[in-house]
C-alpha cells in the first residue's frame, strides 16, 4: 500500500487550519465537541493521499487507521476469482475503515481503493480510542457516525434485493446521485449486482434522467 503522507508542518498553517475547521464543522454536525477535543483531534490527525487506483487497504491486512475523506471518491470491492465485486462507494465528507478491524481487530476482507485522486485526513485506532477515553462526546459522534453507516449498509442490502434492473439504476440515482458522473460505470453495475451491458441498455432505455424527488 502506497500511501503519501504530508506532516501537518510542511503545509501552510493557514491551509492546515482551515482544513481541520472544515472537518471539525462535519463532525459538529453530529455532535458539539469541545475545545480540548478539538484541540487534540488536531493534534493526532494527520493528511493522506491517494493516486486514483491506489489501494487504502488490501483484503488479508489489519487496517490501523480510520480515514475521513476530504477529497475524492474511495470503493470497497471484494475478488470473486477474477471477477471484481464492489461492496460500496463513498466520497468528501465521510469515514471510510474497515470495521471488522475496528471493532474485533479481524483481518479485513474487502479491499478499499481509490476511484479518484484522493485526500484525507487519518487518525490511527489508538489515536480514536484515547479520544473516546479522554473526549466522552466523542464517543456520541462516532456512534452517530456508525448509525448513519447502517442506514447506508440497508440501502445497499435493499439495493440487492431489488430483481428489476431498472428499478435497481433508479434507486441508485435517487440515493447516490452525487457519484453518478464520477464513479466509472463497471462499478456502478458491479455494485448494483448487473452487468455492465444491462445497466448500458437501462441507461439507453432512461435517455432522460427522471427527476428524482
Amino acid at each position: 500500500m502506497n500511501i503519501l503522507l504530508t506532516s501537518p508542518a510542511s503545509l501552510s498553517s493557514g491551509n492546515h487550519k482551515k482544513e481541520i475547521s472544515s472537518l471539525v464543522i462535519t463532525l459538529n454536525q453530529f455532535h458539539s465537541l469541545s475545545d480540548p477535543a478539538v484541540k487534540y483531534l488536531k493534534e493526532i490527525l494527520f493528511p493522506v493521499s491517494f493516486k486514483k487506483g491506489e489501494l487504502l487497504l488490501k483484503a488479508g491486512d489489519l487496517c490501523n487507521h480510520v480515514y475521513f475523506i476530504k477529497k475524492g471518491v474511495i470503493r470497497g470491492f471484494i475478488k470473486e476469482g477474477i471477477k471484481d465485486i464492489t461492496t460500496w462507494i463513498t466520497a468528501e465528507n465521510e469515514m471510510v475503515t474497515s470495521i471488522s478491524c475496528l471493532d474485533h481487530r479481524e483481518l479485513n476482507e474487502e479491499n478499499m481503493q481509490a476511484v479518484e485522486d484522493c485526500d484525507a485526513y487519518a487518525i490511527s485506532y489508538s489515536g480514536l480510542e484515547n479520544l473516546y477515553l479522554k473526549f466522552p462526546e466523542f464517543n456520541i459522534v462516532v456512534r452517530k457516525i456508525l448509525q448513519r453507516y447502517y442506514k447506508d449498509a440497508e440501502d445497499r442490502a435493499f439495493i440487492v434485493r431489488l430483481t428489476n434492473a431498472e428499478t435497481k439504476y433508479l434507486y441508485f440515482l435517487k440515493r447516490y446521485s452525487h457519484l453518478t458522473n464520477r464513479v466509472p460505470l463497471k462499478y456502478i453495475a458491479s455494485f448494483l449486482g448487473i452487468t455492465l451491458e444491462t445497466l448500458s441498455r437501462v441507461r439507453k432505455k432512461i435517455s432522460v434522467q427522471p427527476k428524482i424527488k
